[in-house]
């Protein structure tokens, strides 16, 4: 009886293609030639600290350098990711990156890690964490996110996030420290612009963003000629945070209430909504009726 040939075993799961192998063999080396170069060209405290205050010294960084949301009635500020990645270049000798391990679109979630590794002092901070494909918005609750691009953006947010936190883990806490205030002190001085014009400045940028000049005032509790450096740089902390979308203006400021004993002054004066409009008038932005 002649049997048929046995055939050849399909390739199982633990078989490595050549593109693979290559791929492996190319992490290794990589990983190996970055511990070699780190202890060949060692960091020089003085000359990261330098480089540092160089570029918190910039408004380009220090613009973008803190962000602020609202949480739970008030607000919560910090650095942003910019300024992360900046001081992990200047500080020197250090790998990060963020990456989507697994999308599993039956659970509509994925799985991703951030990492910062200071190959110099061979230091890894690692954060794997599950990233849900659905977003909160007020008045809706949780809602779902279906189009690739909104899953995509909201993966790159998390992971922007998580990636933050593993730089700052593995950067020395004087080193990010010194960092911070200096981007805060150049955000008060600005960009060497008289006090007058940065004040006109930012009330225009408001003005654009549908935010009135009174509003801002209300905001900083003092009439704008009596704004400060420190003011003003606030108030650009705010604009980026609202141009990124992690505040929004009516949380920020809040439109003015109308009370009940102003209404009865008015009403004695002879104003209204229907009376001509004043400076002072708080009905001057109510539509006639």
């Amino acid at each position: 009886m002649n049997f048929p040939a046995q055939m050849p075993a399909a390739p199982g799961a633990d078989r490595i293609g050549q593109g693979t192998a290559v791929e492996q063999s190319r992490a290794v080396a990589e990983v190996q030639a970055a511990i070699y170069v780190a202890r060949q060209f060692p960091r020089e405290v003085g000359r990261a600290r330098n480089a540092m205050q160089s570029a918190c010294g910039s408004m380009a960084l220090a613009s973008k350098a803190f962000y602020r949301f609202p949480r739970a009635g008030g607000a919560v500020e910090g650095s942003t990711i910019h300024l992360a990645k900046t001081l992990a270049q200047t500080w020197g000798n250090i790998q990060y990156g963020v990456t989507e391990l697994r999308r599993d679109d039956d659970y509509r979630q994925s799985e991703m890690q951030a990492f910062a590794w200071d190959v110099e002092a061979n230091t890894r901070h690692v954060l794997t964490f599950i990233v849900p494909h659905a977003k909160f918005t007020k008045g809706k609750g949780v809602e779902a996110l279906i189009d690739l691009r909104d899953i995509y953006e909201n993966n790159a947010n998390n992971g922007a996030r998580r990636l933050r936190e593993a730089i700052f883990a593995t950067i020395p806490d004087f080193f990010i420290e010194e960092a911070e205030d200096l981007c805060r002190q150049t955000l008060s001085k600005g960009d060497g612009k008289p006090m007058p014009e940065r004040i006109e400045g930012a009330v225009q940028v408001f003005k654009g963003l549908g935010v009135s000049a009174e509003r801002l005032e209300q905001k900083l509790g003092r009439p704008r000629d009596q704004w400060t450096g420190a003011d003003i740089a606030q108030l650009l902390i705010t604009h980026k945070s609202i141009q990124r979308r992690e505040i929004a203006v009516d949380d920020e400021f809040p439109q003015a209430r109308i009370t009940g004993v102003e209404i009865k002054n008015n009403a004695s004066r002879g104003k209204g909504p229907s009376a001509p409009p004043t400076d002072d008038d708080p009905w001057a932005n109510e539509p006639p009726k």
